[in-house]
């Protein structure tokens, strides 16, 4: 099963060079799955492999201006604080066992791969509705509050899953900053960059990872991304998504169905 990992590590790269936001989702189920590593450890793996890929993708979208760094730290600040918050004093204090009662026994590593089972679900909902990159901003004025609250759900989506949380990003940085998609895409992959890096900074003295692995993934994640890169520009956007967001979905569906057998059935 380690091999496909592997394999499945340049999978990671190349959905996120083709689809962008949202190619990271798959990283916690194929450590889950195929490295047979716990999923509240996967999700600090997750991070480490997400802060690489997407800082390569942020960097290659400021080469093409296409970054606001004013937008990606004022609009980072709630969500990096969430993270930080979330990684260092919260996930260290939650037990093991969530709920215990008549034989029915939910672990947090369940309720990890339940919860972030529903996020492949909501992911793979926006990706197949997404709309042309010529969508439009809208006029209506930037609220502060709901700034805050897109940030804080962003963080709560890295912080709890290890996920980038691109498909809450983007839409808000669209319709509620009024960023140009293009340019939305590329802020939002430099605030999961930063997000993912202070998770990484709350994970410090809770968390024991092997380096050498981590380094062999982010190697061939990279190596997927740059494929990836080089294939989106011959193939249609919003059809990459569309398809990369009924495989997501289909594979979300499998993963709750796998929990929900293990937590009730066995």
């Amino acid at each position: 099963m380690e091999i496909l990992g592997y394999i499945a590590a340049i999978g990671i790269g190349l959905s996120l060079g083709l689809v962008g936001a949202g190619g990271s989702i798959l990283t916690v189920p194929v450590l889950v799955y195929l490295f047979g590593i716990d999923p509240n450890l996967a999700t600090a793996y997750s991070l480490v492999i997400i802060a690489a890929t997407t800082s390569i993708g942020a960097f290659k979208n400021y080469q093409k201006q296409l970054v606001s760094f004013p937008v990606a730290f004022s609009f980072g600040l709630s969500s990096m604080l969430t993270v930080f918050l979330i990684r260092h004093f919260i996930l260290p204090t939650i037990p093991d066992t969530l709920f215990s009662a008549q034989g029915l026994v939910l672990q947090k590593s369940t309720a990890t791969m339940l919860v972030f089972a529903l996020l492949m679900l909501v992911a793979a909902y926006f990706m197949i509705r997404a709309q042309s990159t010529t969508q439009k901003p809208t006029n209506a004025p930037a609220s502060v509050l709901k700034l805050l609250l897109y940030g804080i759900g962003a963080g709560f989506i890295t912080g709890f899953l290890g996920a980038g949380g691109g498909f809450v990003l983007i839409p808000a940085l669209v319709l509620v900053v009024q960023l140009p998609m293009k340019k939305a895409v590329g802020t939002s992959l430099l605030i999961i960059a930063l997000n993912s890096l202070v998770g990484i900074a709350g994970d410090w003295g809770h968390v024991q990872l092997d380096w050498l692995f981590a380094a062999s993934l982010i190697a061939l994640a990279l190596l997927g991304l740059f494929i990836g890169v080089v294939l989106s520009a011959k193939l249609p956007d919003m059809l990459l998504k569309k398809y990369f967001g009924w495989f997501v979905f289909c594979m979300g569906l499998v993963v709750m169905l796998s929990e929900l057998y293990n937590l009730l059935l066995k």
